[in-house]
């Protein structure tokens, strides 16, 4: 039994080229990407809109974002009790939600299996709905959408420039 596995596994490592190692590699350098640089991506659009909206209307230059609370019973001064980035409180565990929504739409994108994105929304979603309705404010749905989009969009980026890399690589 073992041998015949290490037979199988050979007869594959020779069929292997070089250019299937580099687009592997492409694969899983991306991918890292889409999952892990996401989630500075979406932490400086939350702060970015933040900012827009609480200057808006003022002459003065843009503040920077106050920090967001430590607990939900935790106040927050006045212009950012309701921001987005407060938000956070409400929607717990968003960090990791977001690395495997970005992991689950990469990974649809290079399978061919874009319904796998519309189920993995789905779930995100119906999971979420209680939290957004007790949400105390908009700034809790903001979160949910801004995070879900820009989330969404980065690795579809990476996916389109891996499928793009490959191709070129494959030429």
């Amino acid at each position: 039994m073992g041998s015949a596995w290490i037979e199988g596994m050979t007869s594959l490592a020779s069929q292997l080229t070089t250019r299937d190692a580099i687009t592997g590699a492409i694969a899983v350098v991306l991918g890292l990407v889409a999952v892990l640089a996401g989630s500075p991506v979406v932490r400086w659009l939350f702060r970015r809109v933040d900012r827009d909206e609480h200057t808006q209307g003022h002459a003065e230059a843009a503040q920077p974002v106050a920090p967001q609370a430590e607990t939900p019973d935790e106040e927050l001064a006045p212009p950012y009790r309701d921001s987005v980035v407060a938000a956070a409180s409400t929607l717990r565990g968003g960090h990791w939600i977001g690395l495997l929504e970005r992991l689950t739409v990469y990974v649809a994108v290079l399978a061919g299996f874009p319904e796998g994105i519309a189920m993995a929304l789905a779930v995100k979603s119906l999971a979420r709905y209680p939290e957004l309705q007790a949400g105390k404010t908009s700034a809790t749905a903001e979160r949910f959408i801004i995070g879900t989009f820009a989330s969404v969009l980065w690795a579809l980026a990476c996916a389109g420039l891996t499928l793009w890399l490959q191709r070129l690589v494959m030429r």
